[in-house]
């Protein structure tokens, strides 16, 4: 979670733009309406098929869609991403983040930082 927070400043940095984050605490994406009625498609579009590799995966999204029309879009990222970069607690004090009132464990908004 800080690389992830880390990486945001970078985004806000460079695009100037104030980043608002609300995740959704551990165990409650049954409750996110749009990723349960999404996933619901998915395992009906999936008929039993064996998930064998990652292009069976990415071929079973990409072929989503649901009752109202909503279309997945998706692709395989096949690129090498680095593993195992410690954030200190020095580049998280730099980082201007913005706690809102509930659930700021959760809850933030990311400033853009002042050249």
């Amino acid at each position: 979670m800080r690389l992830w927070k880390l990486e945001l400043q970078k985004l806000a940095d460079g695009t100037g733009l104030p980043l608002s984050v609300c995740h959704f605490p551990a165990g409650t994406s049954k409750w996110n309406k749009i990723e349960h009625r999404l996933f619901s498609f998915m395992s009906s579009n999936r008929r039993g098929e064996p998930l064998r590799d990652y292009e069976t995966i990415v071929k079973l999204i990409s072929g989503t869609a649901t009752a109202k029309g909503l279309k997945v879009t998706c692709r395989l990222d096949r690129r090498k991403h680095p593993t195992g970069r410690k954030v200190t607690d020095e580049e998280m004090k730099r980082v201007n983040i913005e706690r809102h009132n509930f659930r700021a464990e959760w809850n933030y908004t990311i400033q853009p930082r002042s050249s």
